[in-house]
């Protein structure tokens, strides 16, 4: 009598995926976390000292725009600038563009980065 002996019986291999197929384990995944939030958090710290640097940048410049303003006046000689602002954009016009890229950094560096 021929039953279910005939039929060979599955091995583990038959269930056993390649190893390029398998899934990574918990400790893997775990790992890969571990790694992927060292990066965010050493990015994070990254992007705030690009924004302080940047920042002080601005208000460097700002400060530099005064100067040469003050300077340019002093040369003059009447209080004024040789030029009027409206004919080559003056340096108050300079000014005031740093004021307003030191203001959006500030309004920036307290954005939260992550949730």
């Amino acid at each position: 009598m021929k039953g279910m002996s005939e039929h060979p019986r599955p091995s583990v291999e038959d269930w056993t995926l390649p190893e390029r197929s398998r899934p990574p384990l918990l400790g893997e995944l775990v790992e890969r976390i571990d790694e992927a939030l060292a990066t965010a958090r050493a990015s994070e710290a990254a992007v705030m000292t690009v924004g302080a640097a940047a920042l002080d940048a601005a208000e460097q410049a700002r400060r530099a725009a005064e100067l040469a303003e003050r300077a340019s006046r002093a040369m003059g000689g009447n209080g004024r600038a040789p030029a009027s602002p409206s004919e080559d954009g003056g340096m108050g016009d300079f000014a005031e563009r740093a004021d307003r890229v030191a203001e959006r950094l500030r309004r920036l560096q307290h954005l939260p980065l992550s949730a």
